[in-house]
């Protein structure tokens, strides 16, 4: 028991070492402001971290933790569900996913489902943390190093629910980009979009050696295969299913 927790506290502490970013600035993109440059910004080297976080309804978890989570401490930590249209109550899954063409015209996606979790230091260099089913705290992470930034073309970071009834304007979610250097990027997810289950956020572009964060923030009702066919990716999919847990 002593060693698996000192190679889980291993983990959690080798991801802190790729924290970046400003925290003292924020900057949002929305419609009219859609895009930044990260090369203007001095932030085109380092690691790019990118997370996602959402949460089931705020007001009930609150609640319940406030009532509950001295007689069952463990009580808090179960997902809560999301209000769906009608009376029923659903959980939600939400994932963050990279799909990434590189200079060499090598192509593919980094997500939770098949477990692609990319790799950092080779091919495609980007890596995805992990997988968060029930809207922690602190989410899911996707690391881009921009140090290779001349072996990327384009990068679409995307969210897709993998369970659970279309409810991306009730789960608050929030992509962030926590560049080198300068202020955070964030992206809300808040628009209606009734039964959409797939989102383009942003798109990274290298753009004559610039690289650019553009905002997307398009629903589709599909999965991969329709952002792939919406942005020109090529890649063939498959169904896929996480292990239960």
């Amino acid at each position: 028991m002593r060693t698996m927790a000192f190679w889980n506290n291993w983990g959690r502490s080798a991801w802190r070492q790729f924290d970046s970013g400003d925290a003292s600035g924020v900057v949002e993109l929305t419609k009219r402001n859609a895009s930044i440059s990260l090369t203007k910004q001095g932030a085109a080297t380092g690691n790019l971290r990118i997370n996602l976080s959402w949460q089931m309804r705020t007001s009930d978890f609150n609640s319940r933790a406030r009532r509950g989570s001295l007689r069952h401490p463990l009580q808090m930590f179960k997902p809560e569900p999301v209000q769906a249209q009608g009376p029923a109550l659903v959980n939600v899954d939400l994932d963050l996913a990279v799909m990434y063409e590189l200079k060499s015209g090598s192509k593919g996606v980094v997500q939770p489902l098949g477990e692609f979790f990319g790799n950092l230091n080779e091919a495609p260099y980007v890596k995805l943390s992990g997988d968060d089913r029930f809207g922690s705290g602190s989410g899911e992470t996707v690391y881009v190093n921009m140090d290779h930034k001349d072996d990327i073309k384009r990068l679409l970071v995307f969210v897709y629910i993998y369970d659970g009834t279309p409810a991306f304007d009730r789960t608050h979610g929030l992509v962030t980009l926590y560049p080198s250097n300068g202020p955070r990027v964030e992206i809300a997810l808040d628009e209606r979009a009734p039964q959409a289950r797939s989102c383009a956020v942003v798109l990274i572009e290298n753009v004559k050696g610039e690289m650019v964060v553009r905002r997307e923030v398009k629903y589709v009702y599909g999965f991969q295969a329709e952002l792939d066919r919406l942005y020109g990716w090529g890649l063939q999919w498959g169904r896929g299913y996480k292990s239960k847990v």
